[in-house]
């Protein structure tokens, strides 16, 4: 039997990244998945790789509506859902004099309201024994520059990984998180002038333990542990960054 046959996974970002690597892995495993995105071309473009046990819905993880519109289409397309994989976010780099107000605004909607509320809308869709995965980032445990905004939404999402965890326990569901360190998903080369990235890549790999950057594979992998594998384990981070928030 698949490892994942008759398994029900959503995930929030799943179209790109880090995210279609976990849906390509439980897809590939017999799950049947749901993938959200905001990018209309790029969810399709998902969609048609990962085949049909896959089911795309755009939607914004900062908007409430949205949340409640994908509850809906899960609950209807799925019934229950086995794990949920709260991956949906946005970084942005800029110096903290020069922060403004709505990137502010943006990078909290997004990855700490969005999560948060990602979870609430689905707690009644999860059955008992179920996983729920939450994307954190190395951010959160590193004085990184250029970074405090994202790194702070991230600190939050870890507590409320540990809040959640602990308010969730009655109703046997795990909530975890992953913490990726720099990963291989071209955000570098899509969001900088191509000297620049290089530049960038360069630097982050030398710094680096393992002198390397990740395969979105690797978190995958990490991410379905936690899920489904990971049935003794609640409230935790899980860092797959090369040790580069342990060395």
């Amino acid at each position: 039997m698949a490892a994942y046959g008759g398994k029900n996974v959503v995930i929030t970002g799943g179209s790109s990244g880090v995210g279609f690597a976990a849906a390509k892995l439980f897809a590939d495993g017999g799950a049947r998945v749901l993938i959200t995105g905001r990018t209309r071309d790029t969810l399709d473009a998902a969609r048609e790789q990962l085949g049909e046990r896959a089911v795309a819905v755009p939607g914004d993880a900062a908007s409430l509506s949205d949340l409640d519109a994908l509850a809906d289409r899960a609950r209807a397309d799925f019934g229950r859902v086995d794990a949920l994989f709260v991956n949906a976010g946005v970084t942005r780099a800029v110096p903290f004099e020069s922060m403004s107000e709505p990137v502010y605004d943006d990078l909290f909607a997004v990855n700490a309201k969005g999560a948060y509320f990602t979870v609430q809308k689905f707690v009644p869709l999860l059955r008992e024994g179920s996983g729920v995965v939450v994307t954190t980032s190395v951010a959160n445990v590193k004085g990184l520059p250029m970074v405090s905004a994202y790194a702070a939404s991230k600190a939050a999402l870890r507590s409320m990984t540990r809040s959640l965890a602990r308010e969730l326990l009655p109703r046997r569901i795990r909530v975890n998180a992953i913490s990726p360190g720099p990963i291989d998903t071209g955000i570098l080369e899509r969001s900088m002038p191509a000297d620049a990235a290089g530049q960038a890549r360069a630097q982050m790999t030398s710094n680096n333990p393992m002198l390397r950057f990740g395969d979105p594979a690797e978190v995958a992998k990490a991410v379905a542990f936690l899920a489904f594998d990971a049935t003794y384990t609640t409230g935790a981070e899980f860092p797959v960054d090369g040790g580069a928030s342990q060395l």
